[in-house]
């Protein structure tokens, strides 16, 4: 459907391609903080933050080229829209990421499970978002997409939930212990939510191209 759109023009198809590497970069992130996580290796988080540069300059790119002309003005904010929401889960991720190196490993233990399965989940969350947006181009079933990362983003929230009751449970003497892994369970578990509301964003571009 988008590709009717930019059928011969330039500037959409340099945007085009640009999405799909910055979408891939995130599915890159996730997938490499869903390792850290696993293997508990904190150092090996900074991929993250090495990742979120590369598809920082590529948002900026994105960004340039529909300031150019790229696309019809009435489907430009949503396009941007789109863009950003993407970036801001790299933003959210990176968070993570850094909340991570600093966890009380006691307190951490207690939630581990919770949080490789969230980690998962995330990863597979953002290759569903990729694939969505390819469903855009090529007329493929988007609601069923937008559905299925529906289901994830609840797996999320019940996992939160049953985070939420053990934290409770325990006595958290230092504030900077309690405040890092109520930042870093704040940040593992909205990434999904971000992804969420991408996938909406997709849902309103197709229908604003009716």
């Amino acid at each position: 459907m988008l590709n009717k759109i930019i059928s011969g023009g330039k500037l959409e198809k340099k945007v085009i391609e640009n999405i799909k590497i910055h979408l891939k970069i995130l599915c890159s992130a996730t997938e490499c903080f869903k390792n850290a996580i696993t293997t508990g290796n904190k150092e090996s988080t900074f991929c993250v933050a090495d990742l979120e540069r590369e598809a920082d300059s590529i948002r900026r790119q994105i960004i340039s080229t529909i300031h150019e002309g790229a696309f019809l003005p009435f489907i430009r904010p949503n396009i941007c829209r789109f863009v950003e929401m993407v970036d801001e889960a790299f933003d959210i991720l990176e968070d993570a990421a850094f909340e991570f190196r600093y966890l009380n490993n006691e307190i951490y233990k207690l939630i581990e499970n919770e949080c490789a399965k969230i980690a998962k989940i995330n990863s597979e969350i953002c290759e569903l978002l990729s694939i969505a947006f390819d469903s855009l181009l090529t007329k493929g079933d988007l609601k069923e997409k937008n559905l299925a990362i529906r289901i994830y983003e609840k797996q999320v929230d019940d996992l939160k939930f049953d985070i939420t009751e053990k934290l409770r449970k325990i006595d958290i003497k230092n504030f900077w212990d309690g405040k890092i892994i109520t930042d870093f369970v704040y940040y593992l578990t909205n990434l999904s939510d971000l992804i969420e509301d991408a996938s909406d964003y997709l849902y309103i571009i197709e229908v604003s191209l009716k």
